[in-house]
């Protein structure tokens, strides 16, 4: 069985190191949203010693505080599901109050249409926040 988390060139690659890496979803309903993968193949969270578990949320941590100086959401929704891919790994999504599915998550039905957001050089501004924070 493959998992496509696995393969590292999955998603715009924002920021790695040797246990995880932080990918750039890229979807125009949710700009800003990002994914935290964890580089080996486990399926949860206590799969992990628990430095790894730290280390894991320091990076979702990071990310969540770049997202926020970087957009200023009204609001971040972390997420670890896995149901379809079970490889773990968190999404960080940053919701707005005009966004398709707001208040409701993002995998439901769509409330509205969305109204923009302004995304200029959105990927490049989170890899520098990112960087920033994670050191």
């Amino acid at each position: 069985m493959t998992c496509e988390l696995c393969d590292q060139s999955s998603g715009e690659l924002l920021w790695q190191d040797e246990l995880c890496r932080v990918i750039w979803v890229n979807d125009p309903d949710y700009p800003g949203f990002c994914r935290v993968i964890w580089k080996a193949h486990v399926k949860e969270m206590t799969d992990l010693p628990p430095q790894a578990r730290v280390h894991l949320m320091s990076v979702v941590f990071a990310v969540e505080q770049a997202i926020r100086e970087v957009l200023t959401p009204d609001k971040i929704n972390l997420a670890s599901l896995g149901n379809v891919v079970p490889h773990l790994h968190w999404h960080v999504i940053p919701r707005f109050n005009t966004d398709r599915h707001f208040p409701n998550p993002i995998w439901g039905t769509p409330m509205r249409e969305p109204l923009s957001v302004v995304t200029e050089n959105l990927k490049q501004k989170l890899q520098n926040k990112i960087h920033q924070i994670c050191v």
